[in-house]
């Protein structure tokens, strides 16, 4: 572990006497005061059409990728209603929203209108690192940690999980979904754009 000595007067040391067990790859470990984080976080209540869900899920899983011809790879997506903006891929989830967090902040994107969408499970640090970025929603197509969902219940962040097809499961944020599209109109998620070994997402 390194400390960096600046001018500036930090309380980093009192932050690394905390450690906080995260729900993510079967344990991981968060230093700080996580709490804080989610408490004091103000996300717009930004609205989310099933119309832009049903329209991003599609157009995300039939476009080609490494996460489909591989599946041993996380991707993530910054989107704005309907369209996809920038999709970033890594071996860890971690580092993919990370790209897509310095995305944003090198060409100046306002978080608080888009949407975020993982391939990667829903877990406490999904949440809290969406938080962080401000963004307000956050979507995926596979599963979630209870912690996760508390998490972004208390956060006040709308949360979708298990989002393919005609299919989504609304965890929060259910007072913000605007159900303008009959899920009877959506094509159902085609077997060969699903990613290689993905019989566990079902």
């Amino acid at each position: 572990m390194v400390v960096v000595r600046t001018e500036r007067s930090t309380d980093y040391e009192q932050k690394l006497k905390k450690k906080v067990q995260t729900s993510g790859c079967a344990q991981g470990t968060v230093f700080g005061d996580l709490m804080e984080v989610i408490e004091n976080a103000a996300l717009p209540k930004t609205e989310l059409r099933t119309s832009w869900l049903y329209a991003l899920t599609h157009k995300i899983n039939t476009t080609p990728s490494l996460y489909l011809e591989a599946g041993a790879i996380h991707g993530c997506v910054l989107c704005e209603r309907d369209s996809p903006l920038v999709y970033m891929e890594d071996v860890g989830r971690h580092n993919a929203v990370d790209k897509i967090a310095g995305w944003m902040f090198r060409n100046q994107v306002r978080a608080d209108d888009k949407i975020f969408y993982t391939t990667g499970r829903l877990t406490s640090e999904m949440v809290i690192k969406t938080v962080r970025m401000g963004i307000p929603i956050l979507v995926s197509r596979s599963g979630f940690t209870a912690w996760g969902v508390d998490l972004a219940r208390r956060a006040g962040l709308t949360l979708i999980g298990r989002a393919r097809g005609q299919r989504f499961i609304a965890l929060s944020g259910e007072d913000r979904i605007v159900f303008d599209q009959d899920p009877r109109t959506v094509t159902e998620e085609s077997a060969r754009h699903r990613r290689k070994a993905a019989a566990h997402d079902e």
